[in-house]
């Protein structure tokens, strides 16, 4: 199956993926990168990237440094830096982005502020 000469799989050790078909319930919290095409429930904060995928559901508020979400979220998202939102993508609450994109099918229900001072809520007491 695997042979002497075989290396092992690259990845980023600070990126969590919650693949397609996990349910995760509760606040999720990481420093690094995450990657989510499963489900979501309670709240979602990244000090780094977030990627949703088209098969993702979130029912959280979200908050990250960057993200490109082609899936569904149901709270609201606060993006530090850019949020892009693919043609997939359907929000169902307030955003708040630094920069702002949406492709020709995105959905966007709620309230859109961008190019203010957006800072990503990392949990921590100051």
């Amino acid at each position: 199956m695997f042979n002497r000469n075989s290396q092992p799989m690259a990845h980023n050790e600070h990126e969590t993926i919650i693949a397609q078909g996990v349910k995760v319930e509760g606040d999720f919290d990481s420093k690094g990168s995450v990657s989510i095409d499963g489900e979501v429930t309670g709240s979602v904060r990244t000090a780094q990237a977030l990627r949703v995928g088209e098969a993702a559901r979130i029912h959280a508020d979200v908050s990250a440094q960057t993200a490109v979400i082609a899936g569904e979220v149901r709270g609201n998202l606060r993006v530090a830096d850019r949020l892009e939102l693919l043609e997939t993508a359907n929000i169902q609450g307030d955003i708040e982005a630094q920069v702002f994109s949406v492709a020709p099918g995105a959905r966007v229900n709620g309230r859109v502020n961008m190019g203010g001072t957006a800072t990503v809520d990392t949990g921590e007491a100051e």
